[in-house]
């Protein structure tokens, strides 16, 4: 199928979405009416074999003639009609076309007329830009998207031919105090608006609630007007890999038919994976619903420097780990002039390898043995700016298993079932700390049915709201029950090794203890485990004359039980977060150990070689392909990527379905064809080289 067709099927019906595989984001400044090259704009759309595109059209400032009053239009626009003319030319491309709008902020003159449509601090005063105080941010919850936003949705969807609105910054900033919000807030949970974001506080977590089904039926209303201009047409909302936890995901399942993750490139300490978990977290929640990542042309890092751009190693490599997990490329550049164009080659080149790519792995669907259980429950009460915060623990667990090749997926607690566990042999739950009875009881199930668990810290120790527990919700699969307030943080912690021939224990020759945690949970043991690692007591870390051991190691560190057909390794510390932090390389072997334990058999997928690779696993009929990423580089976890080291001496192991006996391999990116053998029922697959990223197809026969 070559790009014309695959951008036509689908073309103003119901299933557009299907063909909009890889995206170009224009994002108008008001001053690019009458400055900008329309011609260059509709060259970038031919030369990515982009098939879909989402463009500036109103909100903050209108890039059309709009008619509706109050709706702020470009003063620079004179008698043009820049969105007109952009939505024009890319129909004729046969491409999908979104319209963007922008509800967060207003002119002073809104501001004046209708200050009701207007955020408003604690303190009780308008809530002005922070950014460009010229301006005011708006209320989420209230007339100014209900009513004024619903006339520019409906403008723009009855004036021009777009498959769908998308809205960015839309769902507030903060608490609103305003009016409407206190007294909407109080008829519906009879409390006033919270003043602190505590995860504890009931009234917090009424708030979310109550901010989250406003949002999700403004989001239904926003639909409803779109679909009844063009029936086709859909609103999509921008929800994050994290602020989709705000909304209530049954009725955004419904309403939308593609999401997009608002994740534009690494500020800070991120590693290069976190494009991949986004593809995961999504799916994890949403099942097979298409997503594209966004992806920034310019530098993300918080001070904003929107008009530079980022190096072209980093671009591809963020959007490669994102295809690698299902995400589907798209790009935005702010401001249609351009003053440097070093981001196009990267994206003509990646958006090249995804359109040779997708032919084929559109075919497969993702498949794992593990899934990491995203803890939602736990993360939604915290509120989107804060669970950064909170997911240390988890992530500690992500980058172990990365580190350990072990291909997984993510497996949100919010829609798991017994039917959603039972397709993964191992399900790691790193500090799930909110579980409810029922979610408790599911994985308990699972590890009786054959299941194999590894948790840590305080997962099940609070019910769904945040009320602890007298004893963790999970005490019968870890054979243990809390003895004492989780104590810490304390520093020069360790554990010790119990001297057994446990798994758990390989790879630590000469260490009679290694590094422990900063906080834990005493146990007291109720059931039979092994306990390959126990607690040494702590000890002062200064004066350096006191540093040294005043008795033995007694209490577990860790445990690993046999329960019903499945197996439970339980780390009452927080192994994950201390890993994420510290990065230690007893830490990563200690879990490999673990994660491997519990899995009970022989992984489907092994892979060997030096350095750091994200591999993602596909299977459909007959096939079964590797996606492996280079991650090895001096900047993975702190980007820009300013060039890809190669990797070499790299293999795969897969091993062969029930009733397959032959096995051939093909390398879809550099199109080389490898060394196999087949021994003892798996096909070793040599791969020569990986640049930035390889695709082991495998195909299997009687």
């Amino acid at each position: 199928m070559n790009s014309t067709t695959e951008a036509l099927r689908g073309l103003r019906s119901p299933t557009w979405y299907e063909g909009a595989t890889r995206w170009t984001q224009l994002t108008l400044v008001e001053d690019d009416p009458g400055s900008y090259d329309l011609d260059f704009w509709l060259g970038v759309f031919d030369e990515t074999q982009s098939n879909a595109t989402c463009l500036s059209a109103g909100g903050y400032v209108a890039y059309y003639p709009s008619k509706i009053p109050l709706h702020y239009v470009s003063r620079f626009i004179g008698d043009s009609d820049p969105f007109g003319d952009l939505v024009k030319g890319a129909r004729q491309r046969n491409m999908h076309v979104v319209a963007r709008v922008d509800p967060h902020a207003v002119h002073a003159d809104v501001a004046a007329a209708h200050p009701e449509w207007i955020s408003v601090t604690a303190e009780g005063e308008l809530r002005k830009h922070w950014s460009f105080p010229e301006a005011y941010v708006t209320c989420a919850w209230g007339g100014y998207n209900r009513d004024f936003m619903s006339e520019v949705i409906r403008e723009i969807a009855a004036g021009y031919d777009i498959d769908a609105i998308f809205a960015n910054r839309w769902s507030g900033h903060g608490v609103c105090y305003c009016a409407h919000c206190s007294t909407d807030f109080r008829a519906k949970t009879g409390r006033e608006l919270p003043r602190r974001r505590d995860p504890f506080d009931p009234t917090w977590q009424a708030w979310l609630g109550w901010s989250r089904d406003v949002l999700t039926e403004l989001v239904g209303h926003w639909n409803g007007i779109v679909a009844s201009e063009r029936p086709h047409g859909r609103f999509i909302p921008n929800i994050g890999n994290s602020s989709m936890l705000d909304f209530a995901l049954d009725e955004v399942k419904r309403y939308c038919p593609i999401l997009f993750v608002d994740h534009q490139g690494r500020t800070g300490v991120v590693p290069i994976w976190s494009a991949g978990r986004d593809g995961k977290r999504m799916r994890g929640v949403m099942g097979d619903k298409p997503i594209g990542l966004v992806t920034s042309t310019s530098v993300e890092e918080k001070w904003r420097w929107k008009d530079s751009v980022q190096s072209p190693e980093e671009i591809r490599m963020w959007m490669i780990d994102g295809m690698a997990h299902g995400l589907r490329p798209w790009f935005t550049k702010f401001n249609a002039k351009v003053h440097d164009n070093r981001w196009l080659p990267p994206i003509v080149e990646t958006y090249g390898l995804h359109a040779e790519l997708e032919p084929v792995l559109s075919k497969l669907k993702p498949t794992a043995e593990i899934a990491l259980l995203d803890p939602s429950t736990t993360l939604r009460t915290w509120h989107s700016d804060d669970r950064d915060n909170a997911e240390g623990h988890e992530l500690g667990f992500y980058h172990a298993l990365v580190e350990a090749r072990m291909p997984f997926d993510l497996l949100s607690d919010l829609v798991m079932t017994d039917e959603a566990l039972d397709r993964y042999r191992l399900i790691a739950v790193a500090n799930a700390a909110f579980l409810s009875e029922g979610q408790c009881d599911m994985l308990t199930r699972y590890v009786e049915r054959g299941g194999g668990l590894v948790t840590s810290f305080e997962t099940s120790l609070y019910d769904e709201h945040g009320v602890q527990r007298a004893d963790f919700g999970l005490s019968r699969l870890f054979g243990a029950s809390v003895a004492g307030p989780t104590e810490g943080p304390v520093k020069n912690t360790y554990i010790a090794l119990d001297g057994t021939e446990h798994p758990i224990l390989q790879g630590f020759d000469g260490a009679s203890r290694i590094m422990g945690g900063t906080r834990r949970i005493p146990l007291r043991l109720e059931g039979e485990a092994e306990v390959p690692f126990r607690f040494v007591p702590h000890f002062p870390d200064l004066p350096m004359e006191e540093i040294y051991a005043r008795e033995p190691a007694r209490e577990p560190a860790v445990l690993a039980r046999r329960m019903g057909k499945g197996r439970v390794v339980y780390f009452p510390w927080n192994v994950g977060e201390i890993f994420w932090e510290v990065t230690n390389a007893d830490h990563a072997r200690l879990l490999d150990n673990a994660f491997r334990w519990a899995l009970g058999a022989a992984a489907r997928v092994q892979s060997a070689g030096p350095g750091v690779v994200d591999i993602a696993t596909r299977e459909g009929a007959g096939q079964f392909s590797v996606h492996l990423v280079n991650l090895t580089n001096p900047m993975m976890m702190k980007g820009s990527i300013r060039e890809t080291i190669p990797l070499r001496g790299q293999s795969v192991s897969v091993a062969l379905p029930p009733g397959a006996t032959t096995a051939t391999a093909r390398l879809l990116v550099s199109g080389l064809v490898p060394a196999t053998s087949l021994q003892a029922g798996r096909l070793h697959v040599d791969l020569p080289e990986i640049h930035t990223n390889e695709v082991v197809l495998v195909e299997f026969g009687p």
